[in-house]
């Protein structure tokens, strides 16, 4: 017996192509969009973290390959390998990005250049792709992107970084309008911090955030995000279920963007500066 979520969905037999698929985030989003019967066409330039997919997968009707979305030619064989072997696209992820931290006077314009590359660009190739085949397709389509809630908010030491992610979720709200015609919608999805592997990786001061509490101090629903909590968002976009939405940006941030500033301080409360106890410590 078919669910709701099966009947209303739409996701079933559909096709999804998904840059930075293999690991953390992207796997997530990959294995649930799996689930609910999409075909996805992932790229990444992980090689372990690809063939790993590709045996998680098995049984699914998928392809991997591994490649850097950030070279247009790359990204251009992946949806053509889509083309070739279903016929239709459907849905678009844009997961790939990364960034360093560093004062922006201590960057360089080849820095500023990468961080571009990497946030912003390929996500023009990979809709400048997309659109096309989806309007061709004649049943419309759904176009996510993964930002982050730095898209929202000054973010000290990872400035390019964050206005390449505002300037994603800027074109996406643009592109959402132009292509609103053709039933193709674009939205955005910007979580706040979620352990990865990747992320693990990255230096964050002392990992206040990973411990309890910590995390009940800068999240109001005290913890930290699951790379669940962003699929989840994603396999929404890109379903039936949301297709009166479009031009908008999910916040899966456990309240960070709502809080804005305000901490939960143990036996203060909240506040939006650090109690003088803490200070004098």
């Amino acid at each position: 017996m078919t669910g709701w979520f099966e009947q209303r969905s739409g996701l079933d037999g559909t096709v999804a192509v998904i840059t930075g698929g293999a690991g953390g985030l992207g796997q997530a989003i990959v294995h649930d969009l799996v689930a609910n019967g999409v075909r996805p066409a992932v790229l990444d330039l992980d090689a372990e973290a690809a063939e790993a997919l590709r045996h998680t997968i098995a049984d699914r009707d998928a392809l991997v390959q591994v490649g850097d979305a950030r070279d247009p030619d790359t990204l251009a064989a992946l949806f053509a390998a889509a083309d070739e072997r279903w016929g239709r696209l459907d849905t678009l992820v844009n997961v790939v990005g990364g960034t360093f931290r560093a004062p922006f006077t201590d960057t360089t314009p080849k820095g500023w250049d990468a961080l571009l590359r990497t946030n912003l660009l390929h996500v023009f190739h990979a809709c400048a792709l997309a659109a096309p085949r989806m309007r061709a397709g004649g049943r419309g389509g759904s176009i996510v992107n993964i930002t982050t809630i730095e898209a929202h908010r000054a973010a000290p030491g990872f400035a390019v970084y964050a206005a390449a992610k505002a300037a994603v979720e800027q074109f996406g709200r643009t592109l959402a309008v132009e292509l609103a015609p053709d039933r193709i919608r674009v939205n955005n999805v910007a979580p706040d911090f979620v352990p990865t592997p990747n992320l693990a990786r990255f230096s964050h001061g002392d990992g206040a955030m990973s411990d309890p509490a910590g995390a009940r101090v800068a999240i109001p629903l005290g913890r930290p995000g699951q790379v669940t909590d962003v699929s989840n968002c994603v396999v929404f976009l890109a379903s039936a279920l949301s297709a009166y939405l479009t031009g908008t940006t999910l916040h899966p941030d456990g309240g960070t963007s709502a809080s804005a500033g305000w901490f939960n301080w143990p036996d203060t409360g909240w506040a939006n500066y650090a109690p003088l106890r803490y200070l004098q410590s």
